[in-house]
C-alpha cells in the first residue's frame, strides 16, 4: 500500500471518529439520554411554567427519574405538562411537583416531592399539588412596589 493511501485512510478514520464524537455530544446536550419512554405518564397543571421546556428533567431528591414529555394549554388556559417517568417509580397520590431552577440562571426542571399516602399514582393520573415557577421579574416588581409604599 502506498504512503498516500495510508495517509488517506488515517485521515478518513479521524474524520469518522470526529463526526461520531460530535453526534454523541449532540445527543447528550440535547437531552435525549433518558431511556424511560413508555413508563409512568402523569399530568400536572400550572398557572405559570416560566421557561420550562420539553425534555426538561424531572427529579426526586435530586435524582433524575424522567423528563417532560409535552407542554400544552388546557381548556382553562392553564399549562398542562405531561411527565414521562421511570416505569418502576411508585409515587403516592399526594405527591407534589414544583418548577425549580438549577442555580441562579440555570435551566428549569421539575422536582417531585413524594407524599405519605398508601395509594400510588397510576399512568394517566394527575398530580394535584403543583407549585409554579418563581418569576424573578414579578418578585422584583413586588419588592419595588412595596418599597415605594413606605
Amino acid at each position: 500500500m502506498s504512503s498516500s493511501a495510508v495517509r488517506d485512510l488515517v485521515v478518513g478514520l479521524f474524520v469518522v471518529a470526529g463526526l461520531a464524537a460530535i453526534g454523541y455530544l449532540s445527543v447528550q446536550v440535547g437531552g435525549l439520554n433518558y431511556k424511560g419512554e413508555g413508563g409512568l405518564v402523569l399530568v400536572a397543571h400550572f398557572d405559570d411554567i416560566g421557561g420550562l421546556t420539553g425534555r426538561a428533567p424531572v427529579s426526586v431528591a435530586g435524582v433524575t427519574v424522567g423528563q417532560v414529555k409535552a407542554i400544552q394549554l388546557d381548556d382553562l388556559l392553564r399549562a398542562e405538562v405531561t411527565l414521562d417517568l421511570d416505569p418502576g417509580l411508585e409515587l403516592p397520590t399526594d405527591t407534589s411537583v414544583a418548577i425549580r431552577t438549577a442555580g441562579i440562571l440555570g435551566d428549569q426542571f421539575l422536582a417531585l416531592e413524594p407524599g405519605a399516602e398508601e395509594e400510588f399514582l397510576r399512568s394517566g393520573d394527575e398530580i394535584a399539588y403543583t407549585e409554579d415557577a418563581l418569576s424573578l421579574e414579578r418578585l422584583i416588581g413586588k419588592f419595588v412596589n412595596n418599597a415605594g409604599l413606605e
